[in-house]
């Protein structure tokens, strides 16, 4: 799994686009995975065959571990298959990982290699702890013996492992080998990992061990394993299948009173995101309900005009245009704190957020440069953004350095709402829903377009005024959308 950057530790796996036997080439995309930032295409290195799927879909990896390894030798691909099956399986598996052929590296064949583009690890950054070596009865020694070569293959490493030796079992275990994110898993869900017996390589408890030890004591007798990958296999519907893998009785089931949905990727991503946005900047949210008649005219001619032709022209696009303009007229609004510096630091450019609703998530891309764009091309923008978000290949790069966020909270039906800083911002601004309403025009009452704009803000940047003049510009311009052209 390799590090896809953002200081990401694990990811999903969404899909797998090749199975055992396939033939594949370098740069060839062999699976999608989900981060806590975004769904990623990752690609093989190498051309060959094949091996061994290390994960089902579904599965929560972390980084460095090996989910797919390559036989680069052609047709020996096909002998591993059935030497999968004898005892000594472990033997053809480290030929179908690309490694030199130096003895320095034969010696070390736990060592975590390099599969995947963007992953490289260093020869000694996967060093365990040297375990303590502790005398054994004869009768157990031949048991432990055959442990260094049945280590790579996951499905036997548990029987060479002595039973005194098990990680928290008899007097001699050492502290129990696991992972960061396990240690964390284990403790979220209360179990003591002295408890757990491990079936990782070399005694490491791994996360199903973990969740194995948490279910309770009825869940062993069923077949587990089975039940977690079948669900799980499907892409489309990952909350689904999670939630039906958690199922605390498969006899009630369909009587179930609660349904527990483990809290990952992108939606975890978010929460703290937001926890960490309300208890860190000070929110200060103002309104504003007004006229939007004339730039509903607007967008009606737009919808005939030559020049946009085949562009999408829609209320938020306006909205947006309104937006940089009161940006471009109060630019104190278009800011970041900087904690560590003690710093204000001012953008003169706007990367424009867009709020998106996913079937993973929320997220937030956002259009570089959105204050350099004209019309058209901020049309087009928008409506690359909101496709490829909808088809849940945003990339983590299209949401960084984000400086001011649209939130379109009027397509659910709602009048406003007080949104949540996206962290590292100043401001972000909730559209509520546009509505035929009785208002006072011309002296008359008549039937308008009326909608209500809030704005939130950070008060440690923005003060009472230029928030209150930010407003007020926004929806000055879209009451009268010539302010466009003049105030442009």
């Amino acid at each position: 799994m390799p590090d896809v950057g953002e200081g990401l530790t694990e990811a999903e796996i969404l899909k797998w686009y090749v199975q055992p036997g396939d033939t594949v080439t370098d740069g060839q995309v062999v699976c999608e995975v989900e981060t806590a930032k975004a769904a990623v295409e990752l690609p093989i290195p190498f051309d060959g065959t094949v091996h061994e799927l290390r994960f089902p879909e579904g599965t929560t990896v972390d980084v460095g571990e090996i989910i797919i390894s390559v036989n680069v030798g052609g047709e020996a691909a096909p002998a591993a298959a059935p030497a999968a099956e004898a005892p000594a399986a472990a033997a053809p598996v480290p030929a179908a990982v690309p490694a030199p052929a130096p003895a320095a590296e034969e010696a070390e064949p736990e060592g975590r290699q390099p599969v995947l583009v963007g992953y490289g690890v260093a020869a000694t950054s996967t060093k365990r702890r040297a375990r303590k070596t502790v005398p054994a009865p004869a009768a157990a020694a031949p048991a432990a013996a055959p442990a260094p070569a049945a280590a790579p293959a996951p499905a036997s490493a548990p029987a060479p492992v002595a039973e005194d030796r098990l990680n928290g079992h008899g007097p001699a275990a050492d502290r129990p080998l696991a992972k960061p994110p396990v240690r964390k898993l284990a403790k979220d869900l209360g179990v003591d990992l002295a408890t757990v017996t491990p079936t990782g390589p070399d005694g490491v408890v791994t996360r199903d061990d973990v969740h194995r030890a948490a279910a309770p004591a009825a869940a062993p007798a069923t077949p587990a394993p089975a039940t977690v990958a079948e669900p799980q296999a499907p892409a489309e519907a990952p909350v689904m299948a999670t939630a039906t893998a958690v199922a605390p009785a498969p006899a009630g089931a369909a009587d179930a009173r609660e349904t527990r949905i483990p809290i990952k990727g992108v939606r975890k991503a978010t929460a703290a995101a937001m926890v960490g946005s309300a208890f860190t900047a000070p929110h200060v949210t103002e309104f504003v309900t007004f006229d939007i008649t004339r730039t509903m005219k607007l967008v009606e001619e737009l919808k005939s005009d030559k020049d946009m032709a085949g562009l999408r022209v829609n209320p938020l696009l306006l909205i947006a245009k309104a937006v940089l303009v009161a940006i471009k007229r109060n630019p104190g609004v278009n800011a970041a704190w900087d904690e560590a510096a003690q710093e204000i630091v001012l953008k003169h450019y706007v990367n424009l957020g867009i709020a998106a609703a996913t079937p993973r998530g929320l997220i937030v891309p956002n259009i570089k440069d959105a204050h350099a764009q004209a019309l058209p091309d901020l049309s087009r923008s928008l409506s690359e953004l909101v496709a490829t978000a909808r088809e849940g290949k945003t990339t983590p790069a299209a949401m960084q350095g984000g400086t001011f966020t649209i939130t379109n909270v009027g397509v659910f039906g709602v009048d406003t709402g007080t949104p949540i800083l996206n962290p590292g911002e100043s401001a972000i601004l909730a559209v509520g829903a546009i509505k035929l309403q009785p208002w006072v025009h011309k002296g008359k009452v008549k039937a308008r377009q009326v909608t209500t704009l809030a704005l939130s803000f950070d008060h440690r940047l923005v003060d009472g005024e230029l928030g209150s003049k930010f407003l007020a510009d926004v929806a000055a311009v879209l009451e009268q959308p010539k302010r466009l052209i003049t105030w442009g």
